[in-house]
């Protein structure tokens, strides 16, 4: 497409030639032009109710398609809103672009009106920070946009558009995106990584990162059952292999298994596939020493200066997991390995794990996430934010294939709904479901407006126990009985998922749930099933008494 066009118009003709099918908005006067733009264009434009919703729905996006996820915010309040998805995108390094309407340029270093150094504030969240001064380069920065966001560790990249610099007209043609080349796996390394691996008598594959496909999935469970391995996964990634084969052996998150934690410390060889090995994965850097990791370690990463930034490897591949698991899919492990009663036991610890833990209340959130392990279509997808109770979904479901959990290694509290809009939207054909805490619900619930308009059919199960429940475990293991801003005084969620033209229901005794999500499942649209749960109930292994108790033995 040529001729003289506005900048709004040439940079949505780029998106396009990217493939870029839908966008999340929340609409500003900043970057009217490029509403015009998308106006006729073919590209769906999701309006969304608030641009930190907005940004975490392009983040779910790009998780779900390999593809940077793509969302518009206007200047000051929207982009700092924005910051929350870059965030989220950036630790969980998802490919993302973030457009963020900006000041005209002639205005700049005056305080004007929302007025944003936008290089400085997204600096330390972004991979890539840009403002485009010229009309006639939008598509040089988009396109570069794009490339650093899928290169290397993907991540998010944020790009600030000048009102004046989008209303400009311009004549600049439409560039082809440039593939990307990534790094191939050599001979030598892989026999390297196969020699080190079989020297090995207590081995354990840690599986993580950006960059996988069912595909992938695939390869690792036969690389596990080909070697006879163990294969554990990082925090939230467990749909990176099928949860019922007999080599997975669990996750490496919050509220692990101490079982497994203990095999990591003990593992005398880690082959890591993608993950960046951090915090969460070796419980605050306790399970495996940096100073000291006392075994072998084997990085593939496909960011060159990932492996060796925390911990020392004793071989360093850059590629990304997919395309290793690819080269490996050949060979074959020894016929009697020497740690095959070492993955065994691994597994049986996995098996005890899932048995699970009764909590106090009419409502137990664990039989409800076993009966959705037990029932669920294999590929619905999973969604949740943060807090105690998306440790049962962790701890209880079985995921069965690759992208089907949407989860926020970041922590970030209220990215579970929006990120059930994408998927849906995405999916439409798929079910999917939300599990929310209370507190975690309430951070996003007005985009229960951008469902209804969009058409987006997710199942929201809210599990509510009144108040703040990570934080309550903690404060009442630190400071016993000494409550001070983790009670929560909470709508009816039923009645304002209705009050939103959704369905509604609550449970207040467990038998009712499964007619309850049949139902909200039948409607064929948003619907929040509300579970009442006692109190006493705080995380899967103890109660709120037994924290406090706890936390009175310490004193």
């Amino acid at each position: 497409m040529g001729g003289r066009r506005h900048g709004g118009q040439l940079l949505v003709e780029q998106l396009k030639a990217h493939g870029i099918s839908r966008v999340f908005s929340v609409p500003g006067e900043s970057f009217l032009a490029v509403l015009d733009g998308l106006h006729g264009s073919g590209i769906e434009n999701v309006v969304c109710r608030h641009e930190g919703g907005a940004a975490m729905m392009a983040e779910a996006t790009g998780k779900l398609t390999g593809r940077p996820g793509v969302a518009f915010v206007t200047r000051g309040p929207g982009a700092t809103n924005a910051s929350a998805g870059v965030h989220v995108a950036r630790h969980d390094s998802t490919p993302m672009v973030l457009f963020v309407g900006q000041i005209p340029r002639a205005h700049r270093d005056r305080d004007a009106f929302q007025e944003v150094d936008y290089r400085a504030f997204f600096g330390g969240l972004a991979k890539w920070v840009a403002e485009v001064d010229d009309t006639d380069r939008l598509p040089e920065y988009v396109n570069r946009a794009f490339r650093v966001a899928m290169s290397g560790r993907p991540g998010p990249v944020v790009l600030a558009l000048p009102e004046d610099v989008l209303s400009g007209a311009a004549t600049a043609p439409v560039l082809p995106p440039a593939p990307l080349t990534p790094p191939a796996v050599s001979e030598t390394q892989l026999a390297e990584a196969l020699a080190l691996l079989t020297r090995a008598s207590r081995p354990l594959v840690v599986a993580g990162g950006p960059g996988w496909s069912a595909r992938a999935a695939q390869d690792l469970e036969r690389l596990a059952g080909a070697f006879g391995l163990p294969v554990a996964v990082s925090f939230r990634r467990q749909d990176y292999m099928d949860n019922r084969a007999a080599g997975y052996v669990g996750d490496l998150g919050v509220g692990m298994n101490p079982k497994l934690a203990g095999r990591l410390r003990e593992a005398d060889c880690l082959l890591i596939l993608g993950s960046r090995l951090g915090d969460i994965p070796t419980g605050g850097y306790s399970l495996v020493n940096p100073a000291s990791p006392g075994k072998t370690i084997i990085h593939v990463h496909p960011d060159p200066a990932v492996p060796g930034s925390v911990y020392r490897a004793d071989l360093a591949i850059t590629a990304t997991a997919p395309d290793f698991l690819a080269a490996l899919r050949g060979e074959n492990g020894p016929a009697s390995p020497a740690w095959a009663g070492w993955a065994s036991a691994a597994r049986a610890d996995y098996e005890a794990w899932q048995q699970p833990k009764e909590t106090p209340g009419a409502v137990k959130l664990e039989d409800v996430v076993c009966w959705l392990s037990d029932n669920l279509p294999e590929d619905a997808v999973l969604a949740n934010g943060a807090g105690n109770y998306a440790a049962f979904l962790h701890r209880y479901f079985r995921f069965k294939r690759h992208g089907t959990q949407l989860a926020p290694t970041s922590g970030s509290m209220g990215y579970g709904f929006p990120a059930a809009i994408a998927a849906s939207l995405e999916h439409p054909e798929r079910t999917v479901v939300c599990l929310a805490g209370d507190g975690c619900f309430q951070m996003t619930l007005n985009e229960m407006s951008t469902a209804v308009q969009h058409g987006a059919k997710v199942v929201v199960i809210v599990a509510n126990n009144g108040r703040y429940g990570t934080i309550r475990m903690h404060q009442e293991r630190t400071y016993p009985g000494r409550v001070s801003g983790t009670d929560l005084a909470n709508p009816d969620f039923a009645a304002l998922a209705r009050a939103y033209g959704g369905h509604g229901e609550v449970v207040e005794r467990g038998e009712d749930f499964p007619e309850a999500f049949a139902r909200a499942h039948a409607s064929g649209r948003l619907a929040v099933i509300e579970l009442r749960l006692d109190p006493e109930a705080l995380s899967t292994s103890m109660t709120l008494s037994e924290a406090r108790a706890l936390g009175k033995g310490k004193k």
